[in-house]
């Protein structure tokens, strides 16, 4: 080997030491985006919310409608299901009780069927009266009095003393309706009931909530019931669905484009990784920069965006859950906080519904809460013969 000359060693050592520079560069900035892609940890050594994501309160709405307010001045129309006592004045023995059928028409003495759906009481009457003249000489005096209601219904369940179904003949406000089903288990009626071993839960007034016609109130059932405060003292309407969820559930619900939207166990530590896995992954369509995290009450709940995807390709850190939780994939994005939220509320809420509905029906439920349908989502729920493989 040739010997080097002094010029070529001076030429070595700037190649060495540009060499050595450009190393010792790429070092610092490698060090310096590690600890800004570190994650936060709480003191348990949890990935920490706050950090992770930042949480944004929202307001979903605040005002009651005045209307809501005041009872409805209609008068109570006739539906299927209903019990008409029908007194036939001047005829002995002529006193029958009768069900309208479920096509809305009752078949009184020798009537081959008279339609009485959406009627009043005095308009059913006076169509009897005509009716039956048809067929007698004289004209008939017939008394008609509603004995039973079937047609309208408000559905009070979850947490209180007797949930279930109650008739709606008059107009009814929400505090009578909760008064009806025994009040929501509070402190005191929940040590009774659990020193008798017939309950392990108390309500939550803050997810407590009123549905109609498949829409969220915005009743506060922490200032109408702690508080009573008389603004949120709504009149239900027929087929209003009154609910008071668990206080002390430890789930977090998985909704949106997910394999099997549910109600997961809670575990120490669980993320919204883990979250998602547990209800089989996410399907085709799903929307993963947006994964959004939802806690606290539903009027005034707190939100947390997630890049989902970065998160699974172990690019950002993922986000440790907090019992009640809720985790939503979208289907699209979205452009405005406040209405992303509703929709996840919405979808929590009629996801609720779906379940409180079937309990009453008999439909059998494997867990604690059941199987969530988001609404208007298109996903059908199969139960899987074994889990599939997690991609």
């Amino acid at each position: 080997m040739n010997p080097m000359t002094i010029s070529e060693v001076s030429l070595q050592k700037r190649a060495n030491s540009r060499r050595y520079w450009a190393w010792l560069t790429l070092t610092a900035i490698a060090l310096v985006g590690c600890q800004h892609e570190k994650p936060h940890f709480s003191a348990r050594g949890l990935p920490d919310l706050e950090h992770a994501a930042r949480l944004t309160p929202v307001t979903l709405t605040n005002r009651i409608d005045p209307a809501w307010l005041t009872p409805a001045t209609d008068l109570y129309t006739i539906g299927p299901g209903d019990k008409l006592e029908i007194d036939y004045l001047g005829e002995t023995n002529l006193v029958t009780t009768i069900t309208v059928g479920p096509d809305g028409k009752i078949y009184y003495n020798l009537l081959p069927g008279l339609d009485v759906w959406g009627l009043t009481m005095s308009e059913a009457k006076a169509r009897l009266e005509t009716e039956m003249a048809k067929y007698v000489r004289e004209q008939p005096q017939i008394s008609l009095v509603l004995r039973g209601v079937e047609s309208r219904h408000v559905y009070v369940l979850g947490y209180v003393g007797t949930p279930g179904v109650y008739p709606l003949a008059a107009p009814m406000t929400l505090l009578e309706a909760v008064s009806l089903a025994g009040g929501p288990m509070s402190l005191s009626s929940y040590r009774q009931e659990a020193a008798a071993g017939a309950s392990d839960q108390l309500a939550d007034l803050r997810r407590s909530f009123v549905l109609r016609q498949g829409k969220l109130l915005p009743v506060d059932f922490e200032r109408l019931i702690e508080k009573g405060d008389l603004s949120q003292n709504i009149y239900l309407e027929p087929d209003d669905f009154v609910y008071f969820p668990a206080a002390t559930a430890k789930e977090v619900y998985v909704l949106g484009a997910v394999a099997q939207p549910h109600a997961v166990p809670y575990r120490r530590g669980m993320t919204v990784a883990a979250a998602v896995a547990s209800a089989y992954g996410t399907i085709n369509g799903a929307y993963l920069t947006h994964v959004a995290v939802v806690r606290g009450s539903l009027n005034h709940p707190e939100i947390a965006v997630v890049n989902y995807r970065r998160v699974i390709r172990g690019e950002e850190f993922d986000i440790a859950l907090q019992p009640q939780d809720i985790v939503y994939v979208p289907f699209s994005p979205y452009r405005f906080l406040t209405r992303y939220a509703q929709l996840i509320v919405d979808t929590f809420v009629g996801s609720v519904a779906i379940n409180g509905g079937a309990s009453l029906v008999g439909v059998p439920h494997n867990g604690s809460a059941g199987i969530f349908i988001p609404i208007g989502s298109g996903v059908r729920i199969i139960p899987p013969v074994s889990p599939p493989p997690l991609q």
